[in-house]
């Protein structure tokens, strides 16, 4: 079996005591954050709850990603109403995940929803969906009862698309498999600011490979970097925003050390719980400095803002390994 192989569902497997980032809307409120004139970040005020983004031209306005729920899709519409005048008539899905996507139903008809040809076709199973992510909900599971239909793209494309809203063209790319098979980026090159979704965090968060291993993962990020290079910012799906050059090489660095060292461990024939122990952990005393001083920043105590994230860093790196282990062992 191909290293490179992409599953069709992601894994379902979980390592021991796994926590996973926190998906429950309750406490969520959107921050806006200004990089230009119709340009803004939304930045959930509680880590790792998801970003979201809003950008106008002179004719029209999109907004990135639609919240878990209709209720959180409302705060979203409330946010462009308050920041623009511009008539909403685009919505960018970054990953087909339900935290991303769930709100969809909730835009108004007219209202063009874009993602990638691949991210449709992952939205096919609105129950297993719901069964998925409410995993991560903290023990607000009941909130997706409200989800009762998965609205998918009205438009898709296969590897780039623009949108022009007037005197402001957005890129939507797909660099290839990441953290799913069809992750989104949105970039607005008058701002170099890229919204990424799940595909790539804050320099010092090795997000989830939860559909695909290390290796076309670290290539679709070499794409990336070839494509963007004028980049200067992200705003994830989740967690604090960031320099984006150095997010892209970083976790690039750690997808590839992942690779070696898991590859490494299977062919020498040490089970799982051996390959746990003998990976390097970048998290096994503290976070990286930088993403430290970026959490600093959000309006909620320092310490459990610090200490959440690098116990969603260790369960993160662990399902790494354990994904790519279960990968590479089935070969």
């Amino acid at each position: 079996m191909s290293r490179s192989r992409i599953p069709e569902r992601e894994i379902a497997e979980r390592p021991e005591g796994f926590g996973g980032p926190n998906l429950s809307p309750v406490g969520l409120e959107l921050a806006p954050h200004e990089f230009a004139e119709g340009v803004y970040a939304l930045m959930a005020t509680i880590p790792p709850k998801d970003n979201n983004g809003v950008v106008a031209g002179r004719d029209a306005a999109l907004v990135i990603d639609a919240g878990i729920t209709p209720e959180v899709s409302a705060k979203i519409r409330a946010a462009v109403a308050d920041l623009t005048d511009r008539p909403l008539r685009y919505l960018v899905n970054t990953t087909y995940h339900g935290d991303h996507t769930f709100g969809n139903a909730a835009f108004p008809d007219e209202v063009v929803i874009v993602s990638s040809r691949v991210n449709k076709e992952n939205m096919s199973d609105l129950a297993y969906e719901k069964e998925t992510r409410s995993a991560n909900m903290y023990g607000d599971g009941a909130l997706l009862d409200a989800v009762t239909t998965w609205r998918r793209p009205d438009l898709t494309f296969d590897s780039h698309a623009e949108i022009d809203l007037g005197g402001r063209v957005v890129q939507l790319h797909h660099f290839g498999p990441g953290n799913g098979p069809g992750d989104t980026v949105v970039y607005v090159p008058d701002t170099r600011t890229a919204w990424t979704g799940n595909f790539v965090c804050h320099a010092g968060v090795g997000h989830m490979l939860l559909q695909g291993g290390p290796e076309p993962y670290a290539e679709s990020l070499r794409r990336m970097r070839e494509a963007l290079p004028e980049l200067e910012t992200i705003v994830p799906g989740h967690g604090p925003m960031g320099d984006g050059p150095a997010a892209i090489d970083w976790f690039i660095g750690y997808l590839e050390r992942l690779h070696d060292e898991v590859l490494g461990s299977v062919q020498a024939g040490r089970r799982l719980e051996e390959t746990f122990a003998v990976c390097t952990n970048p998290w096994a005393e503290r976070l990286d400095p930088a993403l430290s001083a970026a959490l600093a920043r959000y309006p909620v105590p320092r310490e459990l803002a610090q200490e959440g994230m690098l116990a969603l860093c260790r369960d993160l790196h662990r399902l790494n390994i354990l994904s790519t282990y279960r990968l590479y062992g089935s070969q």
